[in-house]
């Protein structure tokens, strides 16, 4: 069963990459490195750099970033990756 948010006493762990790893793409440290997952929960996680404070007053009217949220930029190219690995439905 997806959740979109962590519940107290569940555990979610990292499933799987999506998309290529790091040192295809030509990362070779594979850090600061961003990457995309998708969790045991069926949820997905980003690595990515943390753009808040730079586009919380670009976000349109109806979005918000809450309290232990960020946006989070990912290049284009890790998720064009990644889009092969993300499932239908």
């Amino acid at each position: 069963m997806a959740m979109s948010r962590t519940v107290s006493g569940y555990v979610v762990k990292i499933a799987r990459r999506l998309g290529d790893s790091p040192r295809v793409r030509g990362c070779m440290n594979e850090t600061n490195c961003p990457d995309v997952f998708e969790l045991s929960t069926g949820d997905f996680a980003v690595i990515g750099e943390d753009m808040t404070d730079r586009l919380r007053g670009q976000l349109p009217d109806d979005a918000g970033v809450g309290p232990g949220e960020h946006v989070v930029v990912v290049p284009r190219d890790v998720l064009v990756r990644a889009r092969r690995d993300i499932p239908k439905a």
